[in-house]
């Protein structure tokens, strides 16, 4: 065979990929490999305790039980899939039930309906008793106000000894952090203050260590000067209290137009994230600052609003593959039924009914709004109010069992085919699409919502699944 090319003309496009590439795979990563939270819950400085998420869970799983006692009232009243084919008798669920408590293989058999709806909903009340927060956000902005300089002075150290405390006591979430205010002109000192506080106060009173997982949340940022501002903060910060460099992290509050364009018509996304000179690690979407922004009113904002997908779609293509990661806002209305009982003055049967009306129609919209961003590729979003983590869960849960059997069969099929082009059923699957499988069992044994065993049960094993990556995976089976 003739060849036209020299060695020195095929030596000088090496030259010139490999520097061009190595640029290119240092800012684009990939996924990182590290946990992500399905969920941040953000609450009041003010009123923050090292116990909070444990009583948040207990809040949590009283609400779930006393409007949906059972997994099928679960099910019909969020419609998951089958859920019309359950029983309505007490008798028949409560039969069903120890059917399902004593051989819940041979249950799923037969009755996959009521398989799947106990499932997401034992799967939800373990949750919510082992580990029922797993992202807090000790808010000084949106959810905490403006105050007396005196008073946030305050509650800042306050929420730094809580912490402590919850370090001690082995109480806080997996993940946690703190939202300071804006670093805009009108608050930028405010801003400075808490967080200097804060975390003077926290590693004066640790020695020098920080919680696991600790980060700081810059909200409605604008220019890239905002998040360049908070990396030099936190440079400072570090100097001063004796941590190592790099300690420190942030992620961003995307809730502005001028946040996903600047005055250019660019992106605005990748100059912010530069500014943050590798510190930050999430980028969060915020719904309603970002409607408001947008000129949209108060009777349209909504999670499900066509202009938040447009935000939502600009963050993915502009994050992608940087290993950022992207979370979703939250569901502002709340599962609060309008009567409350008192000791002298318990409800009647209507006032209870018209509460589970409203509960269970926030409880649909919380859910499908969860379903939303999971399904436009936000596996992180925003809740309010412990009695949304029942639905938090539930949504994520039932997302990914739903679509266990189907993926396991199409990844089975491609790997047993050594990841040639396979047809299983009506879905055609090339090699693009095993790492979006892989990345299903990975998302899903993260989250919890599937098991390690399941994903061996599509054909791979714990090692491969360890790897993240189904390149690698086909590489070692071609050894």
């Amino acid at each position: 065979m003739t060849s036209s090319l020299t060695p020195d003309i095929i030596d000088e496009i090496n030259v010139r990929l490999k520097a061009a590439n190595t640029i290119f795979n240092t800012a684009h990563p990939g996924e990182s490999p590290e946990r992500q939270p399905v969920h941040t819950v953000y609450g009041g400085a003010h009123i923050f305790q090292a116990g909070s998420a444990k009583k948040m869970g207990t809040a949590a799983l009283n609400h779930l039980k006393a409007y949906a006692p059972n997994f099928v009232d679960f099910s019909k009243a969020l419609e998951l899939k089958g859920h019309e084919h359950l029983p309505n008798s007490k008798e028949e669920i409560s039969a069903l039930e120890d059917q399902l408590g004593k051989d819940l293989g041979a249950v799923q058999k037969t009755n996959e309906a009521a398989f799947f709806a106990y499932t997401v909903y034992q799967r939800v009340l373990e949750k919510l008793v082992r580990e029922p927060v797993e992202d807090f956000r000790i808010d000084f902005e949106d959810g905490y106000g403006n105050r007396p300089d005196k008073e946030e002075d305050m509650h800042a150290v306050l929420a730094a000894d809580e912490v402590v405390k919850g370090m001690i006591e082995n109480s806080l979430p997996p993940f946690i952090g703190i939202r300071i205010k804006p670093l805009t002109e009108e608050q930028k000192n405010r801003s400075i203050r808490t967080l200097d506080l804060f975390i003077t106060s926290l590693l004066k009173k640790t020695t020098g260590k920080l919680p696991d997982n600790f980060v700081v949340t810059l909200p409605k940022v604008t220019i890239p000067e905002q998040v360049s501002s908070l990396v030099y903060l936190f440079d400072a910060l570090e100097a001063k209290t004796g941590i190592s460099a790099g300690s420190l992290q942030m992620e961003l509050m995307i809730e502005t137009p001028q946040s996903i364009l600047d005055s250019n018509g660019n992106s605005a996304l990748p100059t912010l994230v530069k500014a943050a000179d590798g510190r930050c690690i999430g980028a969060h979407f915020g719904v309603y600052d970002y409607t408001a922004s947008a000129n949209i009113t108060a009777e349209y904002q909504s999670m499900t609003h066509p202009a938040c997908d447009f935000a939502r779609h600009m963050m993915q293509v502009a994050l992608g593959g940087t290993g950022i990661r992207l979370s979703d806002g939250a569901t502002n209305i709340m599962p609060v039924g309008p009567h409350r009982p008192t000791e002298e003055k318990p409800l009647t049967e209507s006032q209870m009914e018209e509460n589970r009306q409203v509960v269970y129609q926030a409880w649909i919209l919380n859910f499908t709004n969860i379903q939303h961003s999971l399904k436009h590729g936000y596996y992180q979003g925003w809740d309010l109010h412990p009695f949304q983590f029942p639905l938090r869960y539930a949504a994520v849960y039932s997302f990914f069992l739903e679509s266990l059997e189907s993926t396991s069969r199409r990844l089975k099929s491609f790997m047993e085919k050594a990841a040639q082009v396979t047809l299983v059923g009506d879905v055609f699957d090339d090699a693009a699409t095993g790492q979006g499988l892989l990345n299903y069992f990975l998302r899903g044994i993260s989250c919890g919502a599937i098991t390690e065993k399941d994903a061996e049960a599509a054909g791979l094993t714990l090692k491969e699944i360890r790897t993240r990556s189904f390149k690698k995976i086909l590489q070692g089976r071609q050894l």
